[in-house]
């Protein structure tokens, strides 16, 4: 009678931890499955990543090149912006070179992109440089700045476009926008 007793006490025993076991991989399982999903999704290959650093930077030296380093970040979040609205471009490197046609004439979002004079490399190393740090952090780090989080459009300060968009700050000598709702 106590062999069996000791017999059916081992075998629920080995049930259990069968049972425990499997649940355990089970659950194992599937965390790796949705890690497996999220990167397949969301993960960039490093070739991508450099270039869209290297959008962004260029961007960010035309745009705000000898800014200080609030005005590199504003004109960074605001193509950021731009990217997470997807109605300008699917990734950083779309929205920068983005265009338009607007009565018969190509209308590039950010106009240096239409001037080929400055397709070149930079010509100010130490202002790409900067340009380049600010775009790693706003890129890679998701450094924004709080006033930004809805800016989609800018100006320079010294023009007007009488833009019915409502005005959300001046940073450096750029003017900016709340998108339209």
């Amino acid at each position: 009678m106590e062999k069996s007793v000791r017999v059916i006490s081992l075998f629920i025993g080995f049930i259990v931890v069968v049972l425990l076991v499997q649940g355990i991989t089970q659950k194992k399982f599937a965390v790796l499955k949705e890690a497996q999903a999220y990167t397949s999704k969301d993960v960039v290959s490093i070739k991508v990543r450099e270039q869209q650093l290297e959008c962004l930077a260029i961007n960010i030296y035309r745009e705000a090149g000898h800014e200080p380093f609030e005005g590199k970040v504003a004109v960074a979040q605001v193509t950021m912006n731009r990217v997470k609205a997807g109605q300008f471009g699917k990734d950083v490197c779309g929205v920068v070179y983005q265009k338009n046609v607007v009565m018969e004439r190509v209308v590039c979002q950010f106009s240096w992109a239409c001037d080929q004079v400055h397709m070149n490399r930079p010509i100010n190393p130490s202002a790409y440089n900067e340009s380049m740090a600010v775009a790693k952090k706003v890129l890679l780090e998701n450094f924004r700045l709080d006033i930004l989080k809805d800016a989609l459009y800018y100006h320079a300060n010294y023009v007007n476009p009488r833009w019915p968009l409502e005005k959300i700050g001046s940073i450096g000598n750029h003017i900016f926008y709340k998108g339209k709702n």
